[in-house]
């Protein structure tokens, strides 16, 4: 790869990559990965680029380094996303820079999971449901932990990791101005945000997120990961199931053993519905944590 390549596929400032690297988000599907730590960063890109996304964007502070054949491969836009309103704020903007493009955004050690991943690309997942009339995806944001915080204190090991089998419940969403039960939504609790739920601040309990949608001029996201689009945030058309995902996410455990407030009551995350996870779609179809609606 050339200095001249090298240089187009880094860009300093946001404001830059939508002038200047437009040509990320002229198809689609593009995988937006926030950086918040180094922890899993090489894992995370790896997996979106394996997924089939036609462009991965890692929006990154500027001193994470990047192995010269992964920084080849990505679109490196230096953002600071733990800013407050930062994620929302890039993901708006980069919505209106690419009207009708598929769009699908998480975390750095978080990783997608859909339906017959292994054998199908996220492209085939969305021609499909496109399809269907559909502009937006429901994802679960499964939390993985390690199952030994001994010897891994900061609560992250692939090699080790494991989710709860069970534990997840929904509540009807109730919209602000009336009070009354929206069609078609839910709000969805479980995992470790339900376990220790003393230490997650009531905004931050849920774990649905509408992770995959389609970009259209005036669509907006929202603190809460909802969008102000009500369809968006359906989790199925009026006349069927669709397909759902999941976003297998170490982003709970490190957290609660990074805040000074929780790791010290914590010292194994796992409990009698822990099971190790085996990193494959079906054992997420099987636990009933995402579903293939129509799709076969």
């Amino acid at each position: 790869m050339t200095t001249a390549r090298a240089d187009q596929m880094t860009h300093p400032t946001l404001h830059g990559f939508l002038n200047r690297g437009r040509s990320a988000l002229a198809r689609g599907p593009v995988a937006l990965i926030f950086v918040e730590d180094a922890v899993e960063l090489d894992s995370t890109l790896r997996h979106h680029l394996d997924c089939g996304f036609k462009s991965v964007v890692a929006l990154m502070p500027p001193e994470f380094d990047l192995p010269a054949d992964l920084a080849a491969r990505i679109h490196r836009v230096t953002y600071d996303c733990t800013a407050a309103g930062a994620v929302c704020e890039a993901v708006n903007r980069i919505i209106a820079a690419a009207p009708g493009i598929w769009l699908y955004y998480c975390f750095n050690a978080e990783y997608l999971f859909y339906p017959f991943r292994e054998t199908r690309s996220v492209g085939e997942l969305l021609t499909f449901h496109a399809g269907e009339r559909r502009n937006a995806m429901l994802t679960y944001v499964i939390d993985l932990y390690a199952g030994d915080l001994t010897r891994h204190p900061n609560a992250v090991s692939r090699a080790h990791a494991f989710l709860d089998k069970s534990g997840y419940y929904a509540l009807a969403r109730l919209a602000p101005d009336n009070n009354n039960p929206r069609e078609r939504q839910l709000d969805f609790f479980g995992g470790m945000r339900w376990r220790y739920e003393e230490h997650i601040p009531d905004s931050s309990r849920r774990i649905d997120r509408i992770s995959l949608f389609r970009a259209r001029p005036g669509l907006r996201l929202l603190p809460d990961h909802t969008f102000d689009d009500q369809e968006y945030n359906t989790y199925a058309c009026p006349w069927h199931h669709n397909v759902t995902a999941a976003v297998c996410s170490f982003r709970t455990a490190k957290a609660l053993k990074r805040n000074p407030g929780s790791t010290c009551a914590i010292d194994s995350f796992r409990w009698h519905n822990s099971v190790p996870f085996e990193w494959k779609s079906q054992q997420l179809l099987d636990l009933g944590l995402m579903e293939p609606g129509q799709w076969f």
